[in-house]
């Protein structure tokens, strides 16, 4: 499109604003803007529903009763069950109830009211910042803002955040207390932090005794393809950090959210002791206790490890031709033109496009008109500021995939007509 001519841009107008109208009349109501489990996915944890009928099912494998009070850091099963999807020991392991936002939010708000590990609580300091690798997971940046934090852009590349950048803000500013991370097939774009960047974060010197990487692995086990050689591998940051000599600096967080059912799944933290018995302080104030009924329905549903990987190969079957129908459209439909570039990830619940600068907004409207709801231009920046204007997360899992056909063909007529109204309008 860039180097065409004026005529012909105003011809393909034209034609665009035809097919637009076109596809308007259809009186289409699709929504890709969240990365939800369609209903067949639900489906494959059926079983999850009746593993647990009657009392004498309701035991722990320490004797535990798990209808009663009590056992504030999980049964054992689910702790060693999350530990090994974490690949971290069992005893590094909190688990929560369902979900491990509200464990990000609790932590941010016990530093922000008591401080973390002794030191001075984050409410009584004139500033506090966070790191946020962009673009990135919007309720992420939504938990800093709610806390009046301030947040630091960090560009991403295909291997992570710019550690270079990281590395010189986190060793200079005592006030940055922590950085957002999506390590695996992240929150939108799908990439896996490289195995240098892990390393170089386990490495980091932060000015803050009390900085921390907040390390959020919802998609640890999430792969589009079976087979090691298919997908990405990411290094454990636990273990590095303790080999740097810096145990304490990460808060590993994870949940089942995609891989049971998200209402009602199991969250933990992963963590080192010293960290963990932080955390018990408050939970002994908190609660009494999760639902370990829905731990224990968790074990005994997927049993090990090896249940929770052939349970994820069926959720691949549902996802994977939905991301490559999305991906072979826009190749097909936008390839060459120069107006959009996108990720084509191995796995996760995303694929990030890259549009034009100046053009995310005017997409999304268009799509928003033509019966297409998809996630708002610029919520994968803090505060909802794309500088560029040029971010728009693709979420292909939730419908069927003949509506997400329709809605992919939508999206590609928006991103022409938005791309030669910009150009027209140089």
């Amino acid at each position: 499109y860039i180097e065409w001519t004026k005529e012909e841009l105003v011809a393909e107008k034209a034609r665009l604003e035809q097919e637009f109208a076109e596809v308007k009349a259809k009186g289409l109501n699709l929504n890709i803007s969240r990365g939800k489990p369609a209903a067949a996915q639900l489906d494959l944890t059926e079983g999850m529903l009746t593993v647990l009928s009657k009392n004498e099912d309701t035991f722990a494998e320490d004797g535990t009763d798990c209808r009663n009070y009590g056992v504030l850091t999980g049964i054992p099963e689910a702790r060693k069950l999350i530990g090994d999807i974490c690949e971290v020991p069992a005893e590094n392991v909190i688990v929560y109830g369902n979900a491990s936002l509200t464990i990000m939010f609790d932590t941010v708000a016990r530093s922000m009211t008591h401080g973390v590990m002794g030191n001075t609580p984050w409410c009584k300091l004139d500033k506090v910042k966070f790191l946020c690798p962009v673009p990135g997971y919007d309720r992420h940046f939504k938990v800093t803002e709610f806390f009046g934090i301030e947040m630091i852009n960090v560009p991403m590349t295909p291997q992570g955040p710019d550690m270079d950048m990281v590395e010189k803000l986190v060793s200079e500013d005592p006030a940055i207390k922590g950085i957002w991370c999506v390590p695996k097939y992240s929150n939108p774009q799908g990439y896996t932090y490289s195995e240098e960047t892990v390393k170089r974060f386990a490495r980091l010197k932060p000015a803050a005794p009390d900085f921390r990487i907040y390390w959020d692995n919802a998609y640890s086990v999430h792969h589009l393809y079976d087979g090691e050689e298919k997908q990405d591998f990411l290094l454990e940051i636990l273990e590095e950090c303790a080999k740097a000599g810096n145990p304490d600096i990460v808060y590993k967080f994870t949940s089942t959210s995609k891989i049971s059912f998200p209402g009602s799944g199991i969250a933990a933290v992963a963590a080192s002791k010293a960290n963990l018995d932080d955390f018990r302080k408050y939970m002994t104030v908190q609660t009494i206790g999760h639902d370990k009924l829905n731990q224990l329905r968790h074990v005994r549903f997927f049993k090990n490890l090896d249940g929770v990987h052939a349970h994820m190969s069926k959720h691949a079957a549902i996802l994977r031709p939905k991301f490559e129908m999305v991906e072979s459209t826009l190749e097909k439909e936008l390839g060459g033109l120069g107006i959009g570039s996108w990720t084509t990830p191995k796995g996760g619940y995303f694929i990030s496009f890259e549009s034009m600068d100046g053009c995310a907004k005017a997409i999304v409207a268009k799509a928003k008109e033509a019966g297409v709801v998809m996630t708002g231009a610029g919520a994968t920046y803090p505060y909802g500021k794309d500088p560029k204007d040029s971010n728009i997360r693709i979420a292909p899992s939730f419908p069927p995939i003949d509506e997400l056909a329709k809605a992919a063909e939508v999206f590609v007529v928006c991103v022409k007509l938005a791309s030669v109204e910009k150009l027209l309008a140089e």
